[in-house]
């Protein structure tokens, strides 16, 4: 019982297969909905939405897309909540700072990458597929703008499937961050940490491996050891919806100059950039973005397979 006698299972909806698919011990895929609410147009939000459960399906694992709907907390939202979730104009972003209001309120909520790790957390997902991570902001020296992404890496045992941090980010004070919080950054197929749209970004992360199984047998040794947080599971983008780095950063250069001009800061700046990006690649980024979460998810999926048969041995 919760305090306040509210009964967690009164404020959480998860979905009758994911439900099954937990209580067996088979492998489930989590999935955020800031995405379908915020990151893409109408109808691409819904069309990619699917697709990615579609992915992951295929795979054998059940997907489990999160979201907050009437002030329900669901894990698992049917075609027609996502089309919902697609269309409706009152849908909050919910980080870890926002479950409160938005429960207690019953509004609409679309679960960002902290959020989501959050529902994932509750439900019993260990795995969470989505396109970029939060991160440090470039000139947050002044701004003191970081994600709170980094801050629920550190304390909600998830692992974290993506193409990196997105690149509008100071990619290298993110990996300080997260080396300071005790983050596993596994970059899988590469020794280089991706860098969303670019395959390469002139980082590294704390280690690679080339195997679905590789990827869970770390994470099954870090919490069966009693390390607390989550982790990191970095994938490039198909080499061939690349867009390679230093024609980004002129890009991303412009967007900030942009967003500089136009006072937008806070919350409301990185949907700003990937708005504007989308713009100046006349949509290219969009359709890269697309692909990167598809071949997450088609990772995600089988680290999830793997994990589960190792919890089941």
């Amino acid at each position: 019982m919760l305090e306040g006698g509210r009964n967690l299972n009164d404020m959480m909806e998860i979905k009758d297969e994911v439900k099954d698919a937990i209580r067996c011990g088979m492998p489930v895929v989590a999935l955020e909905s800031t995405i379908i609410a915020h990151g893409m147009p109408y109808p691409e939000n819904v069309e990619t939405a699917l697709a990615v459960e579609d992915i992951i399906r295929k795979e054998g694992v059940v997907p489990a897309t999160i979201a907050i709907i009437g002030g329900v907390l669901k894990i698992g939202l049917s075609e027609k909540e996502i089309e919902y979730l697609a269309t409706a104009k009152d849908v909050m972003k919910v980080s870890r700072r926002d479950f409160p209001y938005a429960m207690a309120m019953g509004a609409n909520g679309a679960t960002t990458v902290s959020g989501t790790m959050i529902a994932a957390g509750l439900a019993g997902i260990r795995v969470f597929v989505t396109g970029g991570v939060g991160g440090v902001h470039r000139n947050a020296e002044k701004s003191f703008d970081i994600s709170a992404d980094l801050t629920e890496l550190s304390r909600t045992g998830v692992a974290v499937v993506s193409a990196g941090v997105k690149s509008i980010l100071d990619i290298g004070l993110t990996l300080e961050y997260l080396e300071t919080e005790g983050v596993p950054v596994v970059t899988f197929g590469t020794d280089d940490f991706p860098a969303f749209y670019s395959r390469k970004s002139g980082f590294k992360g704390s280690c690679s491996v080339s195997e679905f199984e590789q990827a869970a047998g770390i994470m099954k040794a870090k919490w069966d050891l009693g390390l607390s947080g989550g982790m990191i599971i970095a994938c490039p983008v198909p080499g061939k919806f690349e867009i390679p780095l230093e024609e980004m950063e002129v890009t991303i250069d412009k967007a900030l100059k942009s967003a500089e001009r136009e006072g937008v800061r806070g919350k409301e700046l990185t949907p700003y950039l990937l708005s504007t990006i989308k713009e100046l690649t006349g949509g290219k980024s969009l359709d890269t973005n697309r692909h990167l979460v598809f071949e997450n998810a088609r990772i995600g999926a089988g680290i999830a397979s793997a994990y589960a048969k190792l919890e089941r041995r």
